[in-house]
């Protein structure tokens, strides 16, 4: 069992790395988006068209979140609203040319980001620490 100092040094050290990543990937990629909207922009090209409250659960956020979110995709062109023929007032979104473009860029510069933030440390070190995130993020997930 951790100690409970343990706990909080890991929670505190979590939250500075965190925000690091958030801070020098906002300056990186200037783009007037959020880490939010790239997830969004990469839901909709994993999974294709999707209803928001799918987006929003798979991702963590709220349905009116991921309203706030889609507002400005779709006012940016980069995401577009299909309704379906059966009922139209179920809608889904969809990644537009430009919305698969604006994401190869964020992809870039977040690889860029990785290489300047975590070349300290070794491939095995960085495997690791995806791993133990991809688990707790799964593990959070769950509940």
């Amino acid at each position: 069992m951790l100690k409970e100092d343990t706990i909080f040094e890991l929670l505190r050290s979590m939250d500075l790395v965190t925000n690091h990543f958030i801070v020098a990937w906002n300056q990186l990629f200037d783009e007037d988006l959020s880490i939010s909207h790239i997830l969004v922009l990469s839901h909709l090209q994993v999974y294709g068209k999707s209803r928001p409250s799918a987006i929003a659960k798979a991702i963590g956020l709220t349905p009116a979140t991921l309203t706030y979110l889609s507002r400005k995709l779709i006012a940016k062109k980069l995401v577009m609203r299909e309704e379906t023929s059966q009922d139209q007032r179920v809608k889904y979104l969809v990644i537009s040319n430009e919305g698969r473009t604006i994401l190869d860029k964020a992809s870039e510069d977040g690889k860029l980001l990785r290489k300047q933030l975590i070349e300290k440390l070794t491939e095995d070190e960085f495997h690791a620490f995806l791993l133990i995130y991809r688990k707790l993020a799964a593990m959070l997930q769950a509940t």
